[in-house]
């Protein structure tokens, strides 16, 4: 069965019903390859940061159709979005869309809106207090995160592997522990990282990424992210994927072999 992405019919306008389900990831992709390609990694990882975007046709004039392109980011990436970062982006979309009668007329960029729980404030002045340890500020903010000893998990997924690594850590000796570091914040070149979990044992660092549902399909995003930490002095990035892991076990199992290679 093959991967690739499907993409839209260039011969109908790209906000018709049958062209929406695809649109969004296929330019997405397509621009970021593009750049890549060109030796553009900046603005190509930029692109892979974008969370969706929405196309809207604008203006139809002289067999040209003018589009209106919002890019969603995520709120802490907002920022990064600047007024050269923009330019660069959409004359990455023009050159994928303009063979094809297609131009961009308006170009914008915005913020995801965060989901509203009942307890907002609550969240809000917890993710600015002073007892969270660790770096994942924004998850505090989802309704639905979870917390223990005093660190935040995106998931359920999360905190189990936390728990699992948290046993194997028990288990050693004092002066042979592990350093366990969920959503930890880590500046690499141009972008700002948040490993799933840094790991720390006998003198090496080495990451654990969780991929599945709750995680977008952006193999290219993945690559050149596994690729810049290893440039930082990471040893080794694990995958685990955990809609193939079903049991506690099948877990255990992952955790002692990704010890077992970090311990090398």
């Amino acid at each position: 069965m093959s991967d690739e992405l499907a993409s839209p019919d260039m011969s109908i306008a790209l906000d018709a019903p049958q062209n929406i389900p695809v649109v969004s990831e296929w330019l997405l992709g397509t621009s970021a390859l593009l750049m890549q390609h060109q030796g553009v990694p900046e603005i190509a990882e930029l692109i892979a940061d974008v969370t969706s975007l929405e196309v809207r046709l604008w203006n139809t004039q002289f067999d040209e159709e003018g589009y209106r392109i919002v890019l969603m980011v995520q709120p802490h990436l907002y920022p990064r979005y600047d007024e050269a970062a923009l330019k660069g982006i959409e004359r990455a979309m023009g050159m994928v869309l303009g063979p094809a009668g297609k131009d961009i007329d308006e170009f914008h960029v915005r913020p995801e809106i965060p989901r509203l729980a009942a307890r907002w404030r609550e969240q809000v002045k917890t993710a600015n207090g002073p007892k969270p340890s660790n770096q994942g500020r924004k998850v505090r903010l989802e309704p639905d995160h979870r917390v223990e000893d005093q660190l935040y998990f995106t998931n359920q997924y999360e905190l189990e592997l936390y728990q699992t690594l948290k046993k194997r850590q028990a288990s050693l000796p004092d002066n042979e522990t592990i350093g366990i570091m969920p959503l930890g914040g880590m500046r690499v070149r141009r972008r700002v990282l948040e490993p799933d979990f840094l790991i720390t044992y006998r003198g090496r660092v080495a990451v654990i990424e969780l991929d599945g549902p709750h995680h977008r399909d952006r193999a290219a995003s993945d690559h050149s992210r596994d690729r810049q930490l290893r440039h930082a002095g990471v040893a080794f990035v694990e995958r685990l994927n955990v809609e193939e892991v079903k049991t506690l076990h099948e877990v255990e199992k992952f955790v002692d072999d990704f010890l077992a290679q970090l311990k090398r």
